[in-house]
Formats: C-alpha cells, sequence, structure tokens
C-alpha cells in the first residue's frame, strides 16, 4: 500500500497539545494522527458497517448490510 501525504490546516495551540499528547504515548505527531484516524474509522465501521472501496464513488461507503443486496 503507498505511502500518501496530507497536509492539515491545525491551530497552534491544538498542535501544541498534540504534541504533548504524543510525547506522553512516546509517539511522534504524525504516529499520534494516524492512531487517532485508525480509531475514528474502527468507531465508525463499529456504528455504520465496513467501509468497501474500490467501488465506482470511492468515498461512499457500502454497509456490510448492504453487501448483502448487491
Amino acid at each position: 500500500m503507498a505511502i500518501k501525504s496530507l497536509s492539515i490546516r491545525i491551530d497552534e495551540e491544538m498542535l501544541d497539545k498534540l504534541h504533548i499528547v504524543a510525547d506522553y504515548e512516546a509517539r511522534s505527531a504524525n504516529r499520534q494522527v494516524i492512531v487517532l484516524i485508525r480509531e475514528c474509522i474502527e468507531k465508525y465501521e463499529e456504528n455504520n458497517g465496513k467501509i468497501v472501496l474500490g467501488q465506482k464513488n470511492p468515498r461512499k461507503y457500502i454497509s456490510a448490510e448492504n453487501i448483502k443486496e448487491l
């Protein structure tokens, strides 16, 4: 899987706090963001069903329940 880059705009106070949390968790700020994104996706999928990539519109998901209908 290719590693992609994503730029975000974040205010200075939030970035400083992110660095503190990341240091506490013994991670870089980048790694901390990856962990948070992964947790967010897992929670989303628990509530809404698995996100299936490779569809005509990759940003639109098909839930586990809807897969049976395909």
